[in-house]
């Protein structure tokens, strides 16, 4: 699978690239990404250059994540983004913000145009997004892209070690105003 390029009214979403290490490593040195996301703790170099240049194109190439970094139009990076594949049909959405950023809408944006790429190009019929219990920011940008809250996992996930809650919520074709991939029937009907 290629990696696509998708426009929004501020942003230019690409496949980050090795021209674009240097950016994500300065932007993971930011002590809330290391805290609430899956990067590695201390951030080294190595790390912006295996994520550049062997993790984004590989996960392009098997369609087993769908990398995007967040561009202005200058190309100065704004965050990251992307749907990891967890069952047929449905995607994990993730996503951080280079601290400068924060608060203009730049990630809701950018959420909300890969997340219509996904149900529209790759067929997805759920897109699920999931953060560990407490990491208020991430919930806030889900909730404004139209993410519905599902509830709270116990144990959900693995950070650096440690079991921890994580939050879940979904996003559906429907959520957007998009046919969907197979016919859904919720509970009750």
């Amino acid at each position: 699978m290629e990696p696509v390029t998708l426009t929004t009214d501020r942003l230019v979403l690409r496949a980050p690239g090795p021209g674009d290490t240097a950016a994500v490593h300065a932007a993971c040195q930011d002590p809330a990404i290391q805290r609430w996301t899956l990067v590695p703790s201390p951030y080294l170099p190595e790390h912006a250059r295996g994520f550049t240049e062997e993790i984004v194109p590989n996960g392009w190439a098997d369609g087993s994540e769908c990398v995007l970094g967040l561009f202005l139009p200058t190309g100065e990076l704004v965050g990251m983004t992307g749907v990891t594949m967890r069952s047929p049909g449905a995607g994990e959405i993730g996503f951080w913000c280079v601290e400068e950023h924060r608060g203009h809408g730049y990630v809701t944006e950018a959420v909300v145009a890969l997340a219509r790429w996904a149900f529209t190009e790759r067929g997805l019929g759920r897109l699920e997004w999931r953060a560990e219990a407490g990491n208020e920011a991430s919930r806030a940008v889900a909730l404004r892209a139209g993410f519905v809250p599902e509830g709270t996992l116990r144990a959900g996930l693995e950070h650096r070690g440690v079991r921890r809650d994580c939050w879940i919520a979904s996003l559906l074709p429907s959520d957007l105003s998009l046919p969907p991939a197979a016919p859904y029937l919720p509970a009750g009907r």
